[in-house]
């Protein structure tokens, strides 16, 4: 694809430490330490790009119609402007800024500007809002203006134009963000395998019309991957999107919440690629929200969601729970659980060891979600799906609204070890996705009966009964006395070939 060529490019061109000479003196480009900081540095750009062909997509659309446009921005801040200025045969002008006076006028007077959207725009639901929040949110680190001079000519040959070359860019995008998942630096929170999400999703089954909320967004994986469900999902019907369900998808569909500037920036970027445009994510700590303050106004449809685990929360965030923990985790269930609506499904990935945990909160916890979710499903996942992470994880299918009876476990064995070379893919999870529909026993699966666990720690932990029994080891003894009888055989065998020499 052309994009992926360009895309080695503009690494290679932001993660380089080669010196550049400027106009005054030799300075060293900005080096990438990882794939976290190439999409840092290249996300501002990309998205400039993005609006600037959003922004010729408008136009037209409005003279189509006999309607006049008003662009975004000034006329001194549009791409074609200041960025790539062209001559007419379509070359870039080689009066193009360049050096210190393209950096000086990037940080002393693009940013600014881009900057004062968050407060001119009318509502946070506006890609006007979006500008504000993404260029305060960002700085500009490429230090040389020869060296952004490069960047921004190589992306100025990316299209965002046709609903193709969108999805090639998002698929780019998430590409970069999955190399940093892969890549150290706790990547895990802006990273869970794509095959994953997508399982999740197809077992929630988010509809139409619902709310889809994930109150630990990171790089908006679930969101992205609930969006492209309900579209594909629409397209196979037949139906398509109607005017109305792409406006109920565009504004009335998706929300999230972020607590990392980076991260949130990412996320909001990710959404816009795959053609959220105004993504309804805000920038706030999620754990800081007293759960006694969650009105019915507040609660969604559905929940995914795979918040970070590990953590510890100081006394002051705990105070806003009932169940008191320094487990982020632990806090971030009980706001998953209390934010949806009656009715409402969640699917949440968590460590395994919060099915068995002892102490007190752990059990608390279990106790009310299965007391005021039916958690009807346990996805038990291998060691491995994370990269980096060195934990093992289970997915929490649960609806709001009616005690737990029964709980259907699926335990996903497979007969090879994951890793960053050989991660969890969509086929791994096949079985899984069928057998979940009718909640089947297999050498994989069982029910639990909840009537039946320790009703004062409510354990859910359970060695699967159908696991095929190993043979029994052999005793010393019968080790001892089979290889006797072998030294016996083989005794035999020379002395037959003795007698033939």
């Amino acid at each position: 694809m052309p994009s992926l060529k360009i895309d080695s490019k503009i690494e290679t061109s932001t993660c380089s430490s080669k010196p550049l000479k400027t106009s005054t003196t030799y300075s060293t480009r900005t080096r990438c330490g990882s794939e976290l900081d190439y999409v840092e540095q290249t996300s501002w750009i990309l998205f400039l790009k993005y609006l600037a062909d959003l922004e010729k997509d408008r136009e037209t659309a409005a003279l189509l119609t006999g309607k006049s446009y008003t662009k975004l921005l000034d006329n001194e801040y549009q791409w074609a402007v200041w960025a790539t200025p062209k001559l007419d045969d379509g070359r870039i002008d080689h009066n193009a800024m360049t050096g210190d006076d393209l950096v000086d006028f990037v940080n002393e007077k693009l940013f600014p500007y881009l900057k004062k959207f968050k407060t001119s725009a009318e509502s946070p639901d506006t890609i006007e809002y979006k500008i504000g929040e993404i260029f305060s949110e960002l700085k500009n680190r490429i230090q040389s203006g020869y060296n952004l001079r490069e960047v921004i000519n190589l992306i100025d040959q990316l299209r965002f134009r046709t609903h193709a070359e969108k999805h090639e860019m998002s698929h780019l995008y998430e590409s970069k963000i999955q190399n940093m998942g892969n890549a150290g630096r706790n990547g895990g929170e802006y990273y869970t395998p794509r095959p994953l999400i997508r399982t999740i999703v197809k077992v929630v089954n988010p509809e139409i019309g619902e709310t889809i909320y994930d109150g630990a967004v990171g790089s908006a994986g679930f969101l992205c991957e609930a969006f492209t469900h309900l579209t594909s999902t629409s397209s196979a019907k037949g139906n398509g999107l109607s005017t109305k369900d792409t406006e109920t998808l565009q504004k009335k569909t998706f929300f999230g919440k972020e607590k990392k500037s980076l991260a949130y920036i990412i996320g909001t970027m990710n959404m816009i690629f795959h053609g959220i445009e105004a993504p309804n994510i805000i920038h706030t700590n999620t754990l800081a929200e007293n759960l006694s303050d969650i009105q019915e106004k507040d609660r969604y449809n559905v929940v995914l969601a795979n918040p970070p685990f590990g953590g510890k929360e100081r006394a002051e965030v705990q105070q806003n729970f009932p169940v008191k923990t320094g487990e982020t985790a632990s806090l971030f269930l009980q706001h998953f659980i209390k934010i949806l609506k009656a009715g409402g499904r969640a699917g949440v990935v968590i460590k395994n060891t919060f099915l068995s945990n002892t102490d007190n909160a752990s059990v608390a916890i279990r106790k009310e979600l299965l007391s005021n979710c039916n958690l009807h499903t346990v996805l038990d996942l291998p060691g491995g799906v994370f990269s980096g992470a060195g934990v093992k994880t289970v997915v929490l299918f649960f609806e709001k609204g009616s005690a737990t009876k029964k709980t259907w476990f699926y335990q996903l064995n497979l007969d090879r070890n994951l890793g960053k070379g050989n991660p969890l893919n969509e086929s791994d999870l096949a079985e899984f996705v069928e057998l979940q529909k009718s909640f089947a026993e297999s050498e994989n699966s069982w029910s639990l009966e909840i009537s039946k666990i320790d009703q004062t720690t409510f354990d859910l932990s359970a060695k699967n009964p159908n696991t095929p029994e190993e043979a029994p080891l052999r005793t010393p003894k019968v080790i001892l006395e089979e290889m006797k009888a072998l030294d016996k055989e083989s005794e035999i065998i020379l002395n037959s070939i003795l007698s033939l020499i």
